[in-house]
């Protein structure tokens, strides 16, 4: 069986995994049932790290080690993210190279390492879904990404334990997934605004072949951006209205940010949205609630110039293919921030015609990664991806003057060399500094890195020849070596000053990744056992209650000392105590049950069925007879049972593909029926919340007793039909904050320390479908505080 790749889009706010199965690529949805996961890393206080949904849900109670965004800082230098690094709340620094690096709970962490994390948890949904190891995969970048972030990247994924057979650009992989069966030439245009970044490329295809004919764009801008312009709009509001700047509030502007992106979603399909966080601060007045309305219009203004900015890149782009706007034939929406209707309308008004809408902006890079991964395992034919390099590429010469040679655009992959020689008399050494840009003075591109070319024998100014290679691979990745003509001596460079990491620095990260999973995994193997251990404890305290008559003392004593033991064990973190307590508690339980038994069939009889056996005798045949035989058939038997091996063993391989396959068709079939019942769910929530609502109200203040028993009536009606569909209500108020199945939507501070890092409140009812989460609690969390001292 040929190996797997995987195909992800690693986005800035959220991450998305497909796979080709059948011929056909499928988006793998996660352990949560989304098709999607946030690109979120948290890191807890009990030193757990969470990926995805549950690092999303407890960013409010804990923002300051909570990581997102982070593909904004893959490979940049700190001095070239100072707004991105104001948009943050965790602790982002310098680090090797003047790299970036965040710090968290004291221990600094590259954005390789944190986008590994999320890059591990798609691979592990990957393996779970196809029942097999993943190791290989395609994962895309920015269409602008240079070549540092490009490094970066693929470091993430090796930390990860993958493979990365192909780095692509983003907009080509949305180009596959929209004409992989196109047989007429179109030229498209790919739209690309997603998160923390924005594209454009300019594609040729038709046939099978995919031409990128240029690309541009802004890795400074995204759907964060517009986030940000809401939460300073709300932040400024809220201040003039009570002096407070919730900005200075880390919980508090952690909500803003939530809220803030809420709104922008709803407003892609409303005219105006409400902005309600109750509780959001306080003053010596008491607590304040903010509530606010904000309509598309001010929205619009309020985003308008950054929206404006994606329209110079299109222009430069049409200019680099030589087309004109209405020269395109098709323009792809890409990125969950092309649903802005604002962004749609400005699109058709440069463009001159109507944006395609036929694919999902959020999966189709994800689609188009899979099936760039389907073609390099063999599995998709006559695809040719013709990409292009999106900066130009040169070296420092005399003047500080860059001279290029590689100009941007330039099909991949490449090879160019040129001859440069000595700018003094007798010089022995030669410094190569490479740059990425576009301007003309090396000081004002990006250094990728500098390495020296010595034992160049002493001659007059001009007289040396150096050769000097630019070599770019299917990736987008540049190598470089310079070489003396005379010598044949020759220096090559593996930039790793580009990325911040060498070979060691990432194989130590990919050993440190492994064993983080190992914690992880020791951490979930004792929670399991604690749920397990917990439902035991109910499950026999039940049983006794119900069956504690039949039992004798001693039994009964026993089972009781082991429920007891099993208790205290679940007070403490020893994984093999709570396994050998649970353990205890069923064999005693077990014994129990067959006394039990066995005291309700005493004084019966019990039968037993048998007779006289009979002796089978076969005939043997001779020694001679059968070394005969053996000699006769030797050569064949050896022959037949090689060619059985291979063919048993081929059936083997055919039996699991194919029981795999059955596996996955049948969780695929439960999963679509759950994920129908959550969506209908999902729709009859708001009546139930609208019931919960009504029936606070009226009992505050009303009289009427018949609408509220009416009332009363109606809801549990509603309440029961969404049971016998598998809905049940997570019951959280007084648990332990899980974010599992918790959302914190606020810290409540205590002096009580039994309630630290408990639920106090609940905002909103979480519902679980069976083992589904349709959606969590939202809830207020408690957080200890020492008591003030009496005077």
């Amino acid at each position: 069986m040929a190996q797997k790749v995987i195909g992800i889009d690693l986005g800035t706010t959220n991450s998305c995994l497909a796979v080709m199965e059948g011929g056909e690529p499928v988006v793998i949805p996660n352990a949560e049932g989304a098709r999607t996961t946030p690109s979120v890393v948290g890191f807890t206080k009990n030193g757990e790290t969470l990926v995805g949904a549950p690092a999303k849900r407890q960013m409010v109670t804990n923002p300051e080690n909570t990581v997102y965004s982070i593909k904004r800082f893959m490979g940049r230098r700190l001095e070239e993210v100072p707004e991105e690094t104001k948009m943050v709340p965790y602790k982002v620094k310098s680090g090797t190279h003047n790299l970036v690096v965040t710090e968290i709970r004291g221990k600094e962490y590259t954005p390789q390492e944190i986008s590994a994390m999320i890059l591990q948890k798609l691979k592990q949904t990957a393996e779970d879904y196809l029942g097999e190891k993943v190791t290989d995969a395609v994962i895309t970048v920015p269409a602008y990404f240079n070549d540092s972030q490009r490094k970066a990247t693929k470091e993430a994924g090796e930390i990860a334990g993958l493979k990365v057979l192909r780095i692509i650009n983003e907009p080509t992989a949305a180009s596959l997934a929209y004409g992989l069966d196109k047989k007429k030439s179109e030229k498209i245009a790919v739209y690309d605004l997603g998160g923390g970044t924005f594209d454009i490329s300019i594609l040729e295809i038709g046939d099978g072949v995919f031409e990128v004919k240029s690309t541009n764009g802004d890795t400074h801008l995204g759907g964060d951006n517009f986030d940000q312009r809401v939460v300073d709009w709300i932040a400024d509001e809220f201040k003039k209205d009570h002096g407070i700047d919730l900005r200075k509030d880390p919980m508090a502007l952690q909500r803003l940010r939530e809220a803030a992106e809420k709104a922008k979603m709803e407003l892609s399909s409303t005219q105006q949205t409400e902005i309600n966080l109750p509780f959001v601060t306080a003053d010596a007045s008491g607590p304040k609630h903010l509530q606010m309305t904000l309509t598309r219009a001010k929205f619009e203004m309020l985003v308008d110039d950054l929206l404006r900015k994606t329209l110079g890149p299109c222009e430069i782009a049409l200019k680099d293919a030589g087309l004109k706007p209405e020269e395109i034939d098709e323009v792809i929406l890409v990125g969950g921030s092309t649903r802005i209707p604002k962004v749609q309308e400005l699109v058709k008004e440069f463009f001159r015609k109507e944006p395609h809408k036929g694919i999902n902006p959020d999966e189709v890079v994800a689609v188009g990664a899979a099936i760039q991964g389907g073609v390099l395992a063999g599995d998709v034919k006559d695809v040719l991806l013709l990409d292009v390099t999106p900066l130009s590429l040169g070296i420092e010469t005399l003047g500080n003057v860059t001279t290029k040679l590689i100009e941007k655009n330039t099909t991949i992959p490449t090879r160019k060399s040129e001859i440069f020689t000595t700018a003094a008399d007798n010089q022995t050494s030669v410094e190569i500094h490479v740059l990425q840009g576009e301007r003309e003075f090396a000081r004002d591109n990006r250094t990728l890195g500098k390495f020296i070319l010595d034992g160049i024998p002493p001659a007059p100014r001009a007289v040396p020849k150096i050769e000097v290679t630019f070599d770019i691979d299917a990736n987008g990745i540049l190598n470089v070596s310079a070489k003396d003509m005379a010598t044949g001596k020759e220096q090559s460079i593996r930039i790793e000053a580009s990325s911040g990491l060498s070979e060691e620095e990432i194989e130590h990260m990919v050993k440190d990744a492994k064993e983080h999973a190992a914690e992880d995994k020791k951490r979930r193997e004792l929670i399991d056992a604690r749920n397990s251990g917990d439902q035991l404890i109910y499950q026999t305290e039940k049983n006794l209650k119900d069956y504690g008559d039949k039992l004798d003392v001693t039994t009964k004593n026993k089972i009781e000392a082991a429920v007891s033991r099993l208790k205290e064990a679940l007070k403490s973190d020893n994984l093999q105590e709570i396994r050998s307590a649970t353990d205890g508690l069923n064999q005693v339980w077990s014994e129990a049950s067959s006394a039990m038994y066995q005291q309700q069939t005493a004084g019966g009889g019990g039968a037993t069925a048998g007779g006289p056996k009979e002796e089978a005798t076969t005939e043997q045949p001779s020694p001679g007879k059968a070394k005969k035989a053996g000699e006769a058939y030797k050569e064949k038997y050896e022959e037949y049972h090689k060619k059985y091996e291979e063919l048993h063993d081929q059936f083997l391989r055919l039996r699991a593909e194919f029981v795999n396959y059955r596996k996955r068709v049948e969780r695929e079939k439960i999963e679509f029926s759950d994920y129908l019942k959550t969506e209908m769910i999902k729709r009859l929530l708001p009546v139930l919340d609208d019931f919960d609502h009504m029936l606070a109200k009226s009992e505050e203040g009303s009289n009427d007793q018949a609408v509220l028993e009416g009332a009363k009536m109606i809801y549990n009606k509603l309440y029961q039909t969404l049971k016998t569909e598998g809905l049940e209500k997570i019951e959280a108020l007084g648990k332990e904050f899980d974010p599992q199945i918790h959302e914190a939507m606020m810290l409540q501070n205590t002096t009580e320390k039994k309630n630290h890092n408990k639920v106090l409140s609940v905002f909103q009812e979480g519902y679980m479908l069976r083992d589904r989460l349709v959606r969590p609690s939202k809830t207020v969390v408690g957080n200890y505080v020492e008591p003030e001292e009496e005077n």
